[in-house]
């Protein structure tokens, strides 16, 4: 259900769908490593035994930063996506604000996300601010 929802999520955002079939391949044995161990961790939602929404968590080892001076970790939101049909119902909000109370119960003050266009006011409305941060490539 992750890597499907994950490749429709970059399917949505423009992605190559070749390329994202690669990406997905190589994702499964990363995230069922992770979700064994417990680093990668969420919620899901449901309608009559259906996923119809979920959320990735993920809590990493960042130097202590302004942003979070007395702690060597961040929280890390990730593959955030609710099904077509169930969209405009505040399932992504409600996801996010169980992500926040999660974090806080972990003792995590400060959470990062990549946003898809469609994603970001949905994150904006709730709170989330846009950073600085860049991006590149290297090959």
């Amino acid at each position: 259900m992750i890597c499907s929802h994950r490749q429709a999520m970059f399917l949505e955002a423009g992605g190559d769908p070749e390329k994202l079939r690669v990406m997905t391949q190589h994702f499964r044995p990363w995230l069922t490593k992770r979700l064994n161990d417990g680093r990668y961790y969420g919620f899901v939602l449901s309608d009559a035994q259906r996923a119809v929404a979920a959320i990735g968590l993920m809590t990493i080892d960042w130097p202590p930063h302004p942003s979070h001076p007395t702690l060597d970790q961040r929280g890390y939101v990730l593959n955030v996506f609710v099904e077509p049909e169930y969209r405009r119902r505040g399932l992504a909000s409600a996801l996010m604000q169980t992500a926040d109370a999660e974090f806080a119960r972990r003792g995590i003050t400060f959470a990062v996300l990549h946003a898809t266009k469609a994603g970001r006011p949905v994150y904006e409305q709730i709170g989330w601010l846009g950073t600085s941060e860049m991006a590149k490539v290297i090959s």
